[in-house]
């Protein structure tokens, strides 16, 4: 499977963002996007997912079969996305029903991120810590190839971040595709980086980590 960007722009309340960004992303790898605040990271994300439509530019999904781009990503975004009524378990379950292709269980997705005991509590319990690790679950409920995630270390503690890590290199280990907004280091091995100003991107390799 391959991601490709190319020459990439998007204009919003008839102000442009962000031009000329272009990159590929193939099975196994992950791509990291910085950039200050307002400068388009999370806008570009949303691009990827389709929830934006982008002013100028190409984005190709290859090699998935019949597959679309869309039916082929998790997104998880600024906000969770949970029925703070429901348990943490029934939110999975409903991701896991909805999304189809199902992985883990809810109950072994919880574990995985360390919230098993957390299971039956109502969502709006939880801590803002608590409730985005929830959000991070739903990335095991499903097989999806490619996981967009903005800002995944927010409200996590060190433990937490750690766990985080180790889940997105099993991913990647796996022949999955990541692309991540963030401020704080995430530590993954060798990936790409691609840094977003106003109306420009530049785009380099690390290959020792963050």
């Amino acid at each position: 499977m391959r991601l490709s960007v190319n020459n990439l722009a998007c204009e919003r309340g008839g102000r442009r963002i962000f031009e000329g960004v272009s990159f590929t992303l193939q099975a196994g790898e992950a791509l990291v996007i910085t950039g200050r605040n307002g400068a388009g990271k999370s806008t570009l994300l949303e691009l990827l997912a389709g929830r934006l439509h982008p002013a100028s530019g190409k984005i190709l999904w290859e090699g998935a079969g019949e597959r679309t781009l869309s039916e082929s990503l998790h997104y998880v975004g600024h906000r969770d996305a949970l029925k703070s009524a429901l348990t943490a378990q029934e939110n999975l379950d409903f991701a896991r029903d909805f999304l189809g292709n199902p992985a883990l269980s809810a109950r072994g997705a919880l574990e995985a991120v360390g919230l098993a005991h957390a299971a039956r509590l109502p969502v709006g319990y939880l801590s803002a810590g608590q409730r985005h690790r929830v959000a991070l679950a739903r990335l095991l409920v499903a097989h999806r190839p490619l996981w967009l995630l903005d800002e995944p270390t927010s409200a996590l503690d060190t433990t937490s971040q750690e766990t985080l890590r180790e889940l997105l290199e099993n991913h990647r280990a796996q022949g999955g595709m990541i692309a991540a907004t963030t401020h704080s280091p995430l530590f993954l091995s060798a990936p790409k980086e691609i840094r977003i100003e106003r109306a420009q991107a530049s785009l380099s390799h690390q290959g020792d980590g963050e």
